[in-house]
């Protein structure tokens, strides 16, 4: 059972910037992509940021020019750098690993809170 850890939230001031690491257990065989989800409580979830497995990313609107996703396949690590940080960013991030022909697989989340 491969377990999905993130880390790097934490508290910023707006117009600051985090980096969000999702690191896997283990390798995990017949990925579609890796993503980034926010959920924050009472509200529909939002995919931040896509990647597929051959590299493709595709991003939200509202990060657009903000955030970059990436990933690190030797490491077995998903990346989200996030700049320009605004108190709307405030909610909890989540990794998420789509497997078209298997289980997928959601990190426990990471809280993200921008503040003055």
């Amino acid at each position: 059972q491969v377990q999905l850890v993130e880390s790097g939230g934490g508290l910023v001031q707006p117009g600051g910037s985090l980096r969000l690491s999702c690191v896997a257990s283990g390798p995990i065989v017949g990925v579609g992509a890796w993503r980034w989800y926010r959920h924050a409580v009472g509200q529909e979830g939002e995919l931040v940021a896509s990647i597929t497995n051959k590299g493709t990313t595709t991003y939200a609107d509202s990060v657009k020019g903000r955030f970059t996703i990436s990933r690190d396949n030797g490491k077995n690590t998903l990346y989200l750098q996030m700049n320009s940080l605004k108190p709307e960013d405030s909610v909890i991030y989540y990794c998420y690993v789509v497997r078209p022909f298997g289980k997928d697989y959601w990190g426990q989340g990471t809280q993200v809170t921008v503040s003055s």
